[in-house]
């Protein structure tokens, strides 16, 4: 009885283990993480067929689904990375998942594409801690233990990769 009660609270009534704000988040660090438009459904499909064996095998449900998800989601875009190549630069990828703004500043898509060129040319593990910590808004502290490495490590990584990205903005002078 408390398993389907606990179970209500992850997902919706149809029994999907992510509720939309928490697929909304999966999406995004799926797309932060470099995986296209096209591939974000399965990206999606593949974190919910994880949870779904975690609950199969008899595990409990993470501690915080939404903080597992992110992970996960961002385990996954670093495996789409390897088999892929980096085919297409993360710029366009993430151009094409926003709707057009025609209200939006010229600077401001600067920003973005710069940002974007900036976050494809780091290494896959400094730009997996910077969009968990920075996009998926996860603690040092929660990223260290979903991650299973020292919490040194994070904070060492995440320093790299700001100096990195800032280094890259500067360069470009868009800051």
């Amino acid at each position: 009885m408390l398993r389907r009660k606990a179970r209500r609270a992850q997902g919706d009534q149809h029994g999907d283990p992510l509720d939309a704000d928490q697929e909304r988040r999966v999406r995004a660090v799926l797309a932060l993480g470099g995986v296209p438009q096209a591939d974000l459904p399965d990206g999606v499909q593949q974190v919910r067929l994880r949870l779904l064996e975690r609950a199969a095998g008899g595990q409990e449900a993470p501690r915080d689904v939404s903080a597992w998800a992110a992970v996960v989601a961002s385990h996954l875009a670093m495996d789409w990375h390897r088999a892929k190549r980096r085919q297409e630069r993360l710029g366009e990828r993430l151009a094409s998942l926003r709707p057009p703004d025609p209200t939006a500043a010229e600077d401001s898509k600067l920003l973005s594409v710069a940002v974007a060129r900036g976050l494809d040319e780091l290494p896959d593990a400094q730009r997996q801690i910077l969009v968990l910590r920075f996009y998926a808004d996860l603690p040092v502290r929660g990223i260290a233990e979903e991650l299973g490495i020292p919490e040194g490590t994070v904070k060492s990584r995440l320093h790299t990769a700001v100096r990195a990205l800032r280094a890259r903005l500067h360069e470009d002078e868009v800051v």
